[in-house]
């Protein structure tokens, strides 16, 4: 009888399970197999420990950022607190704040007294409307050539103590304007009374800059040309509904008044400098601050901007009187008063200006105001009343914000000389004005409405070019600095 190893041989298959099972048991094959299971062990231990050494590594690059994040902040406010400059909620800030609304009340209701009245003017004195805006340009030229004089003097003497005697000159003039015998008189008149305000906004800018923190600065800015704007309207609205009951002369004297009151408030509200420091007067000095800024290209497009919408506003609202007043229109001159109501919309575009820089940048909130600037421009051109106030509620809505921009950005750029860099903003802004009203009424006189809006359309053009060559300079100046880098 065959035996079982006998029967294993005379079958292969069994065999080989027999082989393969032995060789399983043998020592040689549990040696590698316990060879392998370790190596495998011990690779998934390096990788776990890799995988925690790269969290714990991540962690602590978290905390890092954290831990720097935190030094950050309590610099930051360490800073805030060192920082004795106002800022919203502090106690002087909203007397500063009210104190220069009035301010800006009293230079434009003052400042375009005359607009409004234009058509009067030119009848009682038989003057055409080119020389009866000089009533008005005339003030607003003054004005221009003065400011940077002014400021140089309130680097010396302080922006408080100028402001104060600038409105209180100009307010005793404000009660001579309506005496004047005849036109020329009149006109010479308004040019003091235009030099005599220069000293408010040489020396509001610089003012705010030096006593009200960086971030709260165009706030502040905007209600100061919010101010402005409420100037502009009540002092035209005013000065028309009592013209028309009175005359023009009585209207005049109405806004002298409104300004005392508004001089008044002003010196009572007025905080003390904290962080002025009076310099000496120095020509050469001044000179050379002067030309600092002109050689800046930034500040250069700034003034060019500011003057070139201040030319379409002072166009449009020189000239808008005469074309009420006339037929088919045919409005009396308190109802044409009434017209700068539409002066509110410039106090909420130039209170906004600070969220529309943030939300959409310098340029982006510019190229916002060249474009209600153009559309109410061209909505203008419209015969019907509706069509054309609309038009000024764009065009005014556009100036305001545009120039809150544009101004609160001179203040941010110059880092010395202030006063000077506001000054100048001031000047080109007041010129066009000035040339905006002349221009303006020439324009009418031979074009009617239509020339007066080329005038404009010429003006917002020029602010299109500027504020496009300083996009594409921006963005050579960062393909350089990219290049540098590399």
């Amino acid at each position: 009888m065959p035996s079982a190893s006998t029967k294993a041989a005379a079958h292969p298959a069994v065999a080989d399970s027999r082989t393969t099972t032995d060789s399983l048991d043998s020592p040689g094959f549990r040696d590698a197999n316990a060879a392998v299971v370790a190596a495998s062990t011990d690779t998934g231990v390096d990788a776990d420990a890799d995988a925690v050494a790269e969290a714990r590594e991540a962690r602590e690059t978290r905390d890092a950022h954290r831990v720097c994040a935190a030094r950050k902040a309590a610099a930051a406010a360490a800073r805030e607190a060192d920082d004795t400059r106002l800022a919203p909620g502090a106690p002087g800030f909203r007397r500063l704040s009210l104190a220069l609304f009035a301010a800006g009340v009293a230079t434009f209701a003052l400042l375009y007294s005359t607009q409004a009245l234009l058509p009067a003017v030119s009848a009682e004195f038989g003057a055409t409307a080119s020389a009866a805006s000089w009533t008005v340009s005339g003030a607003t030229g003054a004005l221009a050539l003065c400011v940077l004089p002014l400021s140089a003097l309130s680097e010396r003497f302080g922006r408080r103590q100028m402001m104060t005697a600038s409105l209180a000159v100009a307010v005793a003039l404000a009660l001579l304007v309506p005496l004047a015998p005849n036109l020329e008189s009149l006109i010479v008149l308004r040019a003091l009374q235009g030099a005599a305000l220069a000293g408010v906004p040489a020396s509001a800018m610089a003012f705010l800059a030096e006593e009200v923190r960086p971030r709260a600065l165009i706030a502040a800015i905007g209600l100061f040309v919010a101010g402005n704007s409420i100037g502009g309207m009540s002092g035209r609205l005013l000065t028309g509904w009592v013209a028309q009951l009175w005359g023009w002369r009585a209207g005049l004297a109405a806004v002298g008044l409104l300004a005392v009151a508004c001089a008044v408030a002003f010196r009572f509200l007025i905080p003390p400098a904290r962080h002025f420091t009076p310099a000496s007067l120095n020509p050469k000095a001044l000179g050379r601050t002067v030309r600092g800024h002109l050689a800046d290209p930034l500040l250069v497009r700034l003034y060019a901007i500011g003057a070139l919408f201040m030319t379409v506003f002072g166009a449009v609202y020189t000239v808008i009187g005469y074309r009420l007043t006339e037929a088919p229109f045919s409005l009396p001159q308190g109802v044409v008063g009434s017209i700068f109501l539409i002066y509110l919309v410039g106090t909420v575009s130039s209170a906004a200006a600070g969220k529309l820089v943030g939300r959409m940048g310098r340029r982006g909130a510019l190229y916002l105001a060249v474009g209600a600037t153009t559309s109410g421009l061209l909505l203008s051109l419209a015969d019907t009343l509706p069509l054309i106030l609309a038009g000024l509620v764009l065009i005014t809505a556009g100036f305001f914000a545009g120039h809150a921009v544009a101004s609160s950005s001179v203040s941010r750029t110059a880092k010395t000389g202030r006063a000077q860099a506001s000054a100048l903003y001031q000047s080109a802004y007041y010129l066009g004005s000035s040339v905006g009203g002349t221009l303006g009424a020439v324009a009418f006189h031979s074009g009617g409405w239509s020339g007066t809006v080329a005038i404009g359309l010429v003006a917002v053009f020029g602010v299109v070019s500027i504020t496009l060559y300083g996009s594409h300079s921006a963005r050579a100046a960062e393909r350089r600095h990219r290049l540098a880098t590399v």
